[in-house]
């Protein structure tokens, strides 16, 4: 797919998702940002996606509400005038030491259930257009199958999840819409990691080195462009896995 002239609807779009935004309205794609809690950053990349020369607009939706889901969804059609391209990367990463039901849930919620739902809302009005792509987001671990960091529980099998899901909606949506999921690993530092840690990272990285969402936004362009390659996962994740 051409991303020249689509629309695609990122959710998440901090951090990495700015550079992933910025890279799809590069290439003349115009974007629907969704956020719940930071605006400031959606605005931030809406208005350098406008002075890219394309359309953007911001959406408040809570990814684990399918009433804010769905119309976010509506929205970006209706202001946008179509929907290409899904890029669902709204997710939680967070250490739970004795997990209970309510952070179970409110973690399987936020980065399974929330694909899931943008997924089954987007599909209908992609297959009216002919085509579509959705990109997934799981992690390089589960993809793997290396739980490895205890007290992780609820994210990995949240991410495993997404890995799951990104095979059923492949054949599911088949053959209009392409479904496929990135599993990053050591791709920006966090900003509270010692020297100590990084260097561990580093150790245990076959490239020694933190890829940076600049391998994350040209993975994220060959998912779209890709004609014949969907149910698939690519671990950006500089030879991680391999250690």
């Amino acid at each position: 797919m051409d991303p020249n002239g689509k629309v695609a609807l990122i959710t998440g779009g901090a951090r990495i998702g700015q550079v992933v935004a910025g890279a799809l309205a590069n290439r003349g794609c115009s974007l629907a940002l969704t956020y719940r809690d930071s605006r400031d950053a959606a605005e931030k990349t809406a208005g350098a996606a406008r002075a890219a020369g394309v359309r953007a607009t911001v959406l408040r939706a809570d990814a684990t509400d399918e009433t804010e889901i769905a119309a976010a969804v509506r929205e970006t059609a209706k202001s946008l005038g179509r929907l290409d391209i899904l890029i669902n990367m709204a997710a939680v990463y967070q250490k739970t030491p004795n997990p209970d039901g309510v952070r179970w849930s409110a973690i399987q919620d936020a980065n399974a259930k929330s694909a899931f739902l943008y997924s089954i809302h987007s599909a209908p009005i992609m297959k009216q257009n002919g085509s579509g792509r959705i990109v997934n987001f799981s992690d390089w671990l589960p993809v793997t199958g290396r739980p490895q960091y205890k007290d992780y529980v609820p994210y990995y099998v949240s991410k495993a999840s997404v890995a799951a899901l990104t095979e059923a909606l492949a054949l599911q949506l088949a053959p209009e819409i392409l479904v496929n999921a990135i599993a990053p690993g050591p791709i920006l530092a966090p900003p509270d990691l010692t020297t100590e840690e990084n260097a561990q990272v580093l150790e245990a990285t076959p490239l020694v080195r933190w890829g940076g969402a600049e391998e994350i936004a040209k993975t994220v362009m060959f998912f779209v462009e890709t004609d014949f390659v969907t149910g698939e996962f690519i671990r950006v994740d500089g030879g991680r896995h391999l250690s």
